[in-house]
Order: structure tokens, then C-alpha cells, then sequence
């Protein structure tokens, strides 16, 4: 298949696009929390369970063994879009979430003990504190925080003052859900390095916008969500170098995750079943795997540059509206813009887009301490994905003056 980009083509491949809103047309700007799904992806979860739907890896039948088929085409087809040297290390999990608590559980019990420092950033989500937090509590480790500038750019200086030989993890976004914001992540696995520590990269809000190669980057963990690279919700990819992962106790237990069970002691599978116990969300790998395949064959570099101009011409739009305040201004963006109105709630100003048709995200964005760093109780934020046009961002903007007039 070759590489692709028709705005218009891609346009009519997502359904939900082409309804209406509280009788205006639908501008969906809200895919920072979760992406729309193509036909392809809708018509493979249909076509699995209409075809194949039976449990996966242990039956002998013609379903099982077609379902298991599919399934584990699933796990290459992420291994393919993350450039990861085994397809083995390559976990199915139910998003990123369950991928950073996976990582907390199974690397924090192996390698953390009382005395060792973990560090996040101020701007993280909270999937990517409340773990660590946890596991601090667990072992006597202690956690520290990464600075930000006022721009929301990481502060790199920061970063080298905390860095040391204590650090034993860095867990990190690539791109904030709140800001936009993309970090040097290549630069920050390379110093951790140094010192001995090992990297987890949240990539939930990188790997729509971007390619990722995760043996470039040599991250030790990356994790992402299926439902923000417009494939299903309730499933996930977690990456992590074979070593790692094969020194790491399972997460949980259960079928499919052992190798012998006896009552007197249980020895574990190989990777990368040792962490899938249970029944896994095969449907959803079924749709996964499309939406990959659907990304994988669109041309990123143009991709990059049509996201770019959207955010471009967001943002240049939103400084003419009076009393806007665009919050998080590093010149290193993905396709993602928050902004504050004076004097107005920002719950208030989605709720007038929303009148308007066009849907954003209001709120702290899971990410409370990053709020209360720009001393306010949340943003509107307005992310763009690929199947956004120019004429989205136009009606964004109309819709944001009249709502600033109404609430002036």
C-alpha cells in the first residue's frame, strides 16, 4: 500500500464525522482524550466477531486457531509501527494507564528498594505519578519532580541538578496531554543512561501525531492506547527490551501466563504471554491491529505538516480574539492548544462551543499539579488529529469569538 495523504479521502473513511451536533455539523476537537475510529477499524472488530470470535492460543479448532491468527498478527503489526526488534516484547495491556501500573508492579518490585529516586515531570498526567507515588509508598523510594518553564517547555537544567546515581527510573511523557508540549525524550534516555537508570516514555499522546522507534530512542519501556490511534478503547501496547521484561515477576496471575501450575509452586511462560493473564481483549487487537495498518499506510512526514498547519493557524487565530491566553507556548508542539478566557470558566466556554457543535475538552486534563503550577483549575483544550481540516479550525474559531463575546 502505498503512502497516502487526502484530507478529503480521509475525511469520508471516519463515520461519525459527517453528523451533526445540536444541529450544526460535528468538528470534533476533542482527540487528545480519544480519537475517531475508520470504517476499516469498525469493520474488522464486525468481521472478527461475525467470523471468528473464539478464545485465542489454546484451542485446536479452525476458530480458535484463525482468532489466535489474528491476534497475534495484532502484536506485529504494533511490533512494525514501534520498530521494536521482537515481536515478544511487545504487550498487550488495556492501555497506558495499565501499562505504567504494570511497569511500576513488576519493575518496581524487582528493582526498587527504600533510598532510590524516581523522577516524573511536573507536567505528567496522572497515570504517570499516581504509580510512582504508590510504589514510593510501597518500598521507601522517593520521587522527584522535573521543573518546568513558565512556556511549559521541561527544564532541562532541572533535570541534570535531579539526574544521579540514586535515579533508578525516569518516567516520562513524550508529548503532554495538557500542553501539547513534545519533549526531548532521545536526549533525556541517553543522560539517564549514564547513570544506570532505566526509562519508561508515556507515548499515549506521541504516537498518533508522530513516528515512533523505539530502538532509535532506546527507551526501556513505551507505552501507548489504542483508542488515541483511532483504534478501540480497553486496549494497549506496552513495549520493554527483552531483558527487562524477562527479569520482571508476572503482574498478575492466571491462565495463559504459566508454563507448569502445581500446588506447590507454579513456574511462568515465556514473554510475551508471562504478562497476559486471562482472556485477552482479542477484539480489540483485531481493531488495533486495523487502525495501526490504517496509519502505517499514510505519509507521516505529510501528515506531520498538515497537523502543523492547524495548530499554526489555531493558535494565530486565537491571539486576535481578545482576552485569550494561550497556556503552554514552547515552540515544540503536537497539534494540541489550551487556552484560558479572562474572566470566564473554561467549563463555561466548552459549553458554548458545544452549542456551537464543536467539541473540546474542558478541565485539568488529569494533570491537577500542572494546573495548580499556572494557578488555574483547568484549560480548554482543543486537539487536532489528521482528519481535522482547515474549515474545522475556521468554525473552532468563530465559535471561541462568540462565546468570548457572550461571556465578556
Amino acid at each position: 500500500m502505498s503512502a497516502r495523504f487526502d484530507i478529503d479521502a480521509i475525511r469520508l473513511d471516519f463515520p461519525i464525522l459527517h453528523r451533526e451536533v445540536n444541529g450544526r455539523p460535528l468538528v470534533y476537537l476533542d482527540n487528545g482524550a480519544t480519537t475517531q475510529k475508520p470504517t476499516t477499524v469498525i469493520d474488522a472488530i464486525d468481521g472478527y466477531y461475525r467470523r471468528q470470535n473464539s478464545n485465542v492460543h489454546r484451542g485446536v479448532h479452525t476458530l480458535s486457531q484463525e482468532a489466535t491468527t489474528l491476534f497475534e498478527q495484532a502484536r506485529e503489526q504494533a511490533r512494525q509501527f514501534l520498530g521494536a526488534a521482537h515481536a515478544h516484547e511487545v504487550l498487550f495491556t488495556k492501555g497506558t494507564t495499565d501499562s505504567i501500573n504494570l511497569v511500576a508492579s513488576a519493575f518496581g518490585q524487582q528493582f526498587i528498594k527504600a533510598g532510590d529516586e524516581i523522577l516524573i515531570s511536573a507536567m505528567e498526567h496522572h497515570a504517570n505519578i499516581v504509580p510512582w507515588q504508590m510504589l514510593c509508598e510501597r518500598t521507601g523510594a522517593v520521587l522527584k519532580v522535573i521543573d518546568i518553564t513558565p512556556n511549559g517547555a521541561l527544564d532541562m537544567a532541572s533535570f541534570g541538578s535531579l539526574l544521579n546515581k540514586k535515579t533508578k527510573l525516569l518516567a516520562i511523557s513524550h508529548v503532554s496531554n495538557a500542553l501539547g508540549i513534545i519533549n526531548p525524550v532521545a536526549e533525556m534516555i541517553k543522560q539517564a543512561h549514564t547513570m544506570g537508570a532505566k526509562v519508561l516514555v508515556d507515548g499515549a499522546q506521541a504516537a498518533p501525531h508522530f513516528a515512533v522507534d523505539v530502538q532509535a530512542l532506546d527507551a526501556d519501556f513505551y507505552t501507548f492506547s489504542g483508542h488515541k490511534v483511532f483504534g478501540p478503547t480497553g486496549i494497549g501496547i506496552l513495549y520493554g527490551k527483552e531483558a527487562l521484561l524477562n527479569a520482571m515477576p508476572p503482574y498478575q496471575g492466571g491462565g495463559n501466563m504459566i508454563s507448569k501450575v502445581t500446588f506447590a509452586k507454579t513456574t511462568y511462560n515465556e514473554l510475551p504471554h508471562k504478562f497476559e493473564p486471562g482472556t485477552p481483549n482479542i477484539a480489540g487487537g483485531v481493531g488495533l491491529s486495523a487502525a495501526l495498518k490504517y496509519m502505517q499506510g499514510l505519509d507521516s512526514a505529510t501528515l506531520q505538516a498538515h497537523e502543523h498547519t492547524l495548530l499554526k493557524t489555531a493558535t494565530e487565530g486565537l491571539e486576535q480574539i481578545a482576552g485569550i491566553n494561550i497556556i503552554g507556548t514552547a515552540p515544540d508542539k503536537a497539534s494540541v492548544i489550551s487556552f484560558l478566557l479572562d474572566g470566564a470558566h473554561p467549563f463555561d466556554v466548552g459549553t458554548l462551543l458545544d452549542q456551537q457543535g464543536i467539541a473540546v475538552r474542558t478541565g485539568h486534563h488529569c494533570c491537577q499539579p500542572l494546573m495548580d503550577y499556572y494557578q488555574t483549575p483547568g484549560t480548554v483544550r482543543a486537539s487536532f488529529s489528521l482528519y481535522n481540516n482547515v474549515a474545522d479550525v475556521q468554525a473552532f474559531l468563530v465559535a471561541t469569538q462568540r462565546a468570548a463575546d457572550m461571556l465578556s
